[in-house]
């Protein structure tokens, strides 16, 4: 990935959160941005979505998302100048909590009482 697809992945994900977070409310969950992956000719951009909450209601804030695609381009591209605008599309992360599945799972093994080596 080359140095300027990479600052316009930061600039976007960091706009995009403070849009969100501005013109957007969602009770009891923990939204968060995780990551951007611009295409190469800044024609696409896939937005990774955390969200702490059931299975049902990630989806439901994926379709809010995607639903008001347009309105969150349009604010965005009013602070982003690109010669291309992305065409916005939000996919959910479930990175994080697979990391804690993983370190609750590690944890579990260095509780367990493992037999000593026989001495030879």
């Amino acid at each position: 990935m080359s140095q300027r697809i990479a600052r316009v992945n930061e600039l976007l994900k960091r706009e995009i959160s403070s849009c969100i977070e501005k013109n957007f409310e969602f009770p009891d969950l923990l939204v968060t941005i995780h990551d951007v992956s611009t295409a190469v000719d800044l024609r696409s951009a896939d937005v990774f979505i955390g969200v702490i909450g059931s299975p049902a209601q990630v989806q439901e804030v994926l379709a809010k998302l995607n639903k008001k695609r347009g309105f969150i381009q349009n604010v965005v591209m009013k602070r982003v100048v690109l010669r291309n605008t992305p065409q916005l599309s939000f996919v959910s992360d479930d990175s994080i909590e697979r990391g804690v599945r993983i370190l609750n799972i590690l944890d579990e093994i260095g509780e367990v009482d493992l037999p000593e080596e026989k001495a030879k």
